[in-house]
Parts: structure tokens; sequence; C-alpha cells
């Protein structure tokens, strides 16, 4: 069940689903607001919840209109794209052949065949940066599993537009934003804390700030250099 609700203008998107816990999200990149709530909640109950909630929607609505974006990448030649928080400079090389993606220096080198598509030249990055994000989590996953004393079910690693990471308590899964490995190797640690401690404590409550206390100290420094960063431009479609 969809439903909308007003709090001095600010238009807040209720959907009541078969879950456990109310969720709230603010998404880019305008600071569209939505609550996720059981079943068994009623419109009034959400309507408090939201309205307790409101300096932090408001936060995050300034944070999200204050943020850098990045232009539109058109894959050309010195174009500029990051690999773990460097800057490089994209060199394309055209060769007949399966694409290949390098660093060199401070290059990023895209080997593709000749008339390659924008499109097609955007895919094959970003499949490398997923296979690099790939490639970084096992040691991580190693660690912190053994730190938090947790253990993942399965872990995802996909193109996300409005998380960088999420948690499925029940399954045990985590998913982890592909744009990850263009961000500092310690954003990325941050993230896979933060989506460990949800195997611990579901909901972002004080059990949960207490356990990112203990296991990373420094979360909201990652955290703040993480939401400071330029961000991929994205056709949102709303």
């Amino acid at each position: 069940m969809v439903t909308q609700i007003d709090l001095g203008g600010i238009a807040v998107e209720v959907v009541q689903k078969d879950i456990k816990n109310i969720h709230l999200s603010v998404y880019p990149p305008t600071g569209r607001v939505r609550i996720a709530a059981p079943l068994r909640m009623d419109i009034d109950t959400i309507r408090v919840f939201a309205i307790t909630k409101l300096g932090w929607i408001k936060s995050q609505q300034q944070k999200l209109r204050e943020q850098e974006r990045e232009t539109p990448r058109e894959y050309l030649d010195r174009e500029s794209h990051y690999v773990w928080g460097k800057r490089y400079l994209l060199k394309i090389e055209e060769q007949d052949g399966a694409p290949e993606v390098a660093l060199r220096h401070n290059k990023l080198i895209l080997r593709i065949r000749p008339a390659t598509s924008r499109e097609k030249k955007q895919e094959i990055l970003d499949a490398w940066y997923r296979e690099q994000l790939k490639a970084a989590l096992p040691s991580l996953l190693d660690k912190w599993e053994a730190l938090m004393s947790v253990k993942v079910g399965r872990c995802f690693v996909q193109k996300m537009r409005t998380k960088w990471g999420s948690c499925s308590h029940d399954t045990r899964n985590i998913r982890l934003n592909t744009d990850l490995a263009r961000k500092p190797p310690e954003c990325l640690e941050y993230i896979v804390v933060h989506e460990l401690a949800h195997l611990l404590e579901p909901t972002h409550n004080q059990h949960f700030i207490v356990l990112m206390d203990r296991f990373m100290p420094k979360w909201r420094f990652y955290k703040d250099q993480l939401n400071k960063l330029p961000v991929r431009h994205e056709d949102w479609g709303y």
C-alpha cells in the first residue's frame, strides 16, 4: 500500500509492506523522502515517526543539494576518472581484439575496437571497476568478520544509484556499490564495517552507533569523507 503524507511542505512517500521494522530514506538528487513501514503500523504512528525525524530529513536534503557532482562522462582522451580515490587521465587506445583496461602511471588506459560507442566504453569500465572491488573484498571481509564475530551469507557487487551498500539481516547478504572502487580504500572499509554491523543490529539506533564506535572509532570521519567526495553524474529519471 502506497500513501503520501505532508510534513510542512515536505512530501513523504509511505510504502507499507510485510517487513518488521520501519525504514526512512532520503534519495538523491532532489532529496525525495520515502518511508517503508510494516503493514501493522497505522498512518498516524508513521506520521509521528516522520515528525521526530524531520530535522534529520532536512539536513540530508541540504547535503544532497550541496554535494558536488561530476559532469557527464564522455569517455574521451584526457578525461578525469578516479580509481581508489586517485585521479587518472583516460587514454583511449584502439586495437583489434578484446577490450582491456589498465593503469599506467597517471593514465587509465582503455583499449577498445575502433568506433566503440560511448555506452560500450562505459559498460567496459563499469565492469572493470566491479572487478577491482570484488578483488579488494575477500581480505576486508576476512578481517572484519573475525573482528566483529559475524559471518556474511553472500556479498554482491553491483551498480546502486541511491546507496553505497545494503544489508539483509535475514539472509545475511550484503550488497556494495561498484562506485566504491572510485573512492579512497578507507571509504570501502567503512561501508563494509557499516553493513557488517547491520548483521548485529538491523536499524540505525543507539546500539548500532555503539557498535560502530567500538569497531571503527573514526567511522564518522570516513563517512564525512565519502559524502564530501564528488559523486558520479546520473540520469536519475525522476
